[in-house]
């Protein structure tokens, strides 16, 4: 089945939503309405180094979502692409869809000239973890998070 990947547009707001919470719900997490809509603006505002992408089935249906952040580094004299967040619709899975939007998401950091495209993700994420395995290097590194 063909997939179309392109950036979220106005329209798409009422069906990224859904995806955008079973996103969070995979994760145990709950956020306010106004960081929804803090987000989605975020997307759109051409100021923001913010992005989402949209994979769309045959019915042009929204089946999955891709959230990109990018950012300078110390380490690199371009652009850094953060891949922060992805997710497919369990009916789509399997289907390439996850490796189209991390594909899409390459393609807009070339575009935008950066140097290096990383992501995270659960350790305990195997479904995932196979499709990133394949796809990308393993860097070894872990995340600590200090509360502010």
């Amino acid at each position: 089945m063909p997939i179309t990947v392109r950036p979220l547009q106005p329209s798409d707001h009422a069906a990224w939503t859904p995806l955008w919470e079973a996103y969070l719900s995979f994760y145990d997490t709950v956020l306010p309405d106004e960081i929804y809509d803090l987000t989605w603006n975020r997307f759109l505002d051409e100021a923001e180094p913010m992005y989402a992408l949209g994979a769309f089935d045959e019915t042009s249906r929204l089946v999955g979502i891709v959230h990109t952040i990018f950012h300078r580094s110390c380490w690199l004299p371009d652009w850094t692409c953060y891949l922060q967040d992805l997710y497919v619709d369990d009916n789509q899975r399997g289907k390439g869809t996850g490796e189209a939007l991390i594909e899409a998401v390459a393609s807009l950091a070339r575009e935008k000239n950066a140097s290096r495209l990383y992501w995270l993700t659960h350790e305990s994420n195997l479904v995932a973890r196979r499709l990133y395995d394949r796809v990308a290097l393993n860097a070894g590194f872990i995340q600590y998070r200090k509360p502010l």
